[in-house]
């Protein structure tokens, strides 16, 4: 049966489950959302945040330690806003970034502070404030407060801290730093039945340091007990992140408690504290089965907010809401953020997002749908910042590593745009004095995988970078979900629609429709495939002359999942036929001893037409070697293997519909580059010319990639068997990709050329696993240029 989901442009925020105070409130989010979609395909854009930057924390290591883990997780900067300072936990460090030009961020260092950093505030351009946990374990805790010259790197001194520190925040007058003394559980003990949970002694608390001069010797701590709030774990408070506002009142997340605590700082005294409450959430995924379906309901969900911060609601700062990041812990996590009015008497609620940050997710292709089940794209950080006269209040995603930035309009959040983030965003920092916002990632594959980094981003006029493709409502007012893009092809009839494919990271095989009449591109319609043996991973899609769609589907390296070729109806997403590799094959991949080479199929898929018909071309992503002396002559070893015990070559596979006659041509692949492991192909697309263009690529991101290659053939290269070094025209993606200021992904991974020759290349975000949700879809120009 054919399922398809039709795009048009009024998501309803009230379907996707926005917990709201008020009528007003449910017209505010989704409304941005659709209206967010129109302003960017319009021509009248103003201010946006535009990612200008990204620094990779691993350039603050020497050379020789490139295999170490290195993050960053807090971030500050000082008061003229030139030097960032950031925590480094792994590396028991912090670092240092010199942004007096935010568009070329230079490494200044790290330094050694003796133990877990958890946080980190600077006092005007002179000093850093580091906490840092030295505990022994869960019982014995102890932390230091740090204080080092920030232009000199050196150690200033120190204070002792009764216990485990997590967040520290300094009042704006320089008068006081508040940090959060969590004294953290141990998730692995069992207390009344519940894993890691509460109480667990010792308690926490929050410290206040009295700061007089630079001299820390100087400097007052006391001490504010927490003890007797929280309606759970009453005995044992887990203060977790602390803000402080123009009047040095403190708020304080108690997250494992669901509570939240403001303290006036001078006098230590409690002013408010409420229980931070729960949502019922509807129109979720709170199932991990390989499809992201928002449509599920949680009720009773408990916030239990991570970050927060306050949001002045006047220039004076007079008057705040408390804006809270619900990332959950022990019980709950409410895929959203919550505004809290502390003035108020009662519920001091005044909005919650409820379940659209996931929509929203969803929508930009970041939904992770590997945490279905635990607390969706999971928001841990939030931000406000004044920018000129408008307030934003910025949202980080862990899971989905994606920053939603929301105007606030009289104390309501609009949605305004979705900002790609590092892997794992843990921190935000607005610095508006400079008009840019900082976030930083805690996610580090050392040592050429893809590395923490900071980005950095600035409020300036013009269109947005990002998206480049987003999703319409699926006419329900839901989003229509997508993420893993892979191979593309353009409509022969129509040049503003191309059609694509996702990959096995999804349970359930789609085929996707997407309008390029205008920028960003919009994915107006998902078609499920049904009916076949199923167990697919779609690589490559072509239009065959009858309409129908034919699918390379990849295999794995034993076969469970095959390679096949997939002709499908175009119209109902029915799977007509299943062809398989020829029995030979088959049986020389079943008795090859070596399997390593033998697990990258079937990847491109294009049509090659003649006068009596039609056959396939399919692009093979690397060589298989058998070790089968049988079958020597069948594999793609002819031209030797490289350092890495790959083969030199790959191939194009042939297959006429007709005859059902299979045949190949040999592909010499490009070297592999010093700290790649290999070289393959990705994808195949035909020409208006009669050519080929194929994407030849490494498998390195970010700073460490070298070849990312748009090749052109001739049909006439085909004809002899083998297509050469010298037979290509290449097109090197690297300046587009790095065009994007971000940390490079290493998968171009979809082509499609339109019957006016503009050719447009897609990014495979990996379903966020592993990777930052970022998915690319560049329009390059005709293809004429490319290859001049």
């Amino acid at each position: 049966m054919q399922t398809s989901t039709r795009g048009i442009f009024l998501p309803s925020l009230l379907a996707m489950g926005v917990a709201m105070a008020t009528q007003a409130q449910a017209d505010t989010g989704w409304n941005g959302v659709s209206a967010t979609i129109s302003d960017l395909r319009s021509g009248e854009v103003g201010a946006r945040f535009q990612r200008i930057a990204t620094f990779g924390n691993y350039l603050n290591l020497d050379a020789e330690d490139l295999d170490e883990e290195t993050v960053s997780e807090i971030v500050a900067a000082t008061k003229d806003g030139e030097t960032l300072v950031y925590t480094d936990s792994p590396g028991e460090s912090i670092g240092f970034v010199d942004i007096s030009d935010p568009t070329k961020p230079m490494p200044l260092g790290r330094v050694a502070v003796g133990g877990e950093p958890t946080s980190v505030d600077v006092i005007g351009n002179l000093l850093a404030l580091v906490a840092v946990n030295t505990s022994d374990d869960f019982l014995n805790t102890s932390g230091r407060l740090l204080v080092v010259n920030i232009p000199r790197q050196t150690l200033v001194g120190w204070i002792e801290l009764d216990g485990q520190p997590d967040s520290i925040k300094i009042s704006s007058d320089g008068d006081y730093a508040a940090i959060a003394i969590e004294n953290e559980r141990n998730e692995e003990a069992t207390v009344d039945g519940v894993e890691g949970g509460l109480p667990q002694d010792p308690p926490g608390y929050l410290a206040i340091v009295d700061i007089h001069g630079t001299d820390p010797s100087g400097w007052n701590l006391r001490r504010v007990e927490l003890t007797g709030l929280a309606s759970y774990g009453s005995s044992d408070p887990e203060p977790e992140f602390v803000d402080v506002n123009a009047q040095n009142q403190v708020i304080v997340s108690l997250q494992e408690n669901n509570h939240l605590v403001v303290v006036d700082l001078p006098s230590g005294e409690i002013l408010k504290d409420f229980d931070a409450g729960a949502v019922d959430l509807t129109g979720v995924d709170a199932t991990e089965d390989g499809i992201i379906s928002l449509t599920e309901t949680l009720d009773g969900v408990a916030r239990e907010p991570d970050a927060v911060s306050w949001v002045p609601l006047d220039p004076r700062g007079d008057s705040h809401l408390i804006a809270t990041a619900n990332e959950g812990d022990l019980f709950g996590g409410s895929r959203g953020f919550s505004l809290f009015d502390p003035k108020l008497g009662g519920d001091p609620l005044v909005f919650d997002s409820g379940a659209s940050l996931d929509a929203i997710a969803a929508q930009f292709g970041h939904y992770p749908e590997d945490r279905s089940e635990n607390k969706g794209s999971e928001p841990e950080a939030v931000e406000f910042g004044r920018f000129g006269r408008q307030d934003y209040l910025f949202v980080g995603s862990e899971r989905g590593s994606f920053v939603a930035v929301y105007r606030m309009n009289q104390g309501q959040p609009e949605f305004f745009q979705l900002l790609p983030a590092p892997l794992g965003p843990e921190g935000l920092l607005a610095i508006p004095s400079r008009n840019l916002l900082i976030a930083s990632g805690e996610k580090d594959d050392p040592s050429y995988g893809v590395r923490s980094s900071m980005m950095i981003y600035q409020l300036k006029r013009g269109r947005p970078d990002y998206p480049q493709i987003l999703s319409a409502d699926d006419g329900t007012g839901a989003p229509i979900t997508w993420a893993a893009l892979s191979g593309m092809v353009a409509d022969p009839n129509d040049s503003n629609r191309l059609f694509a494919v996702w990959d096995s990271f999804f349970s359930e095989s789609r085929i996707l429709t997407i309008d390029v009449s205008q920028s960003p591109a919009v994915i107006t319609d998902a078609m499920t495939m049904s009916g076949g043996t199923g167990n697919y991973d779609p690589e490559g899609i072509a239009i065959a002359p009858d309409g129908s769609f034919w699918i390379a589907s990849e295999g794995n390296k034993d076969d469970s999942r095959p390679n096949r070729l997939l002709q499908v109806d175009s119209s109902t997403g029915t799977v007509l036929q299943e062809i398989g590799l020829p029995s030979e094959i088959l049986a020389c991949r079943a008795a090859s001893e070596e399997t390593a080479t033998l697990g990258s199929g079937f990847e491109g898929l294009a049509v090659q037409g003649d006068a009596s018909g039609y056959r396939l071309l399919v692009a093979q992503q690397r060589g298989w070697n058998y070790t089968t002396s049988a079958c020597e002559d069948l594999d793609d070893d002819a031209g030797g293997l490289d350092a890495n015990g790959q083969p030199l070559r790959t191939r194009i596979w042939t297959y006429d519909p007709v005859s059902g006659d299979w045949g190949h041509i040999g592909w010499e692949l490009a070297a592999v580059p010093e700290h790649a492991s290999w070289v393959g192909l990705s994808e195949i697309s035909a020409m208006p010319n009669g050519a080929y263009v194929l994407i030849e690529r490494d498998n390195r991101s970010g700073d460490f990639a070298v070849t990312k290659n748009l090749v052109e053939v001739s049909a006439a290269a085909m004809t002899d068997g083998l297509i050469s070094a010298s037979e290509k025209s290449t097109f090197d993606l690297i300046p587009s990709l790095k065009a994007t200021n971000g940390w490079m992904t290493d998968k171009p991974e979809g082509v499609a050329v339109t019957r006016r020759g503009r050719v447009y290349l897609v990014t495979d975000n990996d379903g966020v696993d592993g990777w930052s949700g970022e998915t690319w879809f560049l329009d390059l120009g005709r293809y004429p240029r490319l290859f001049d």
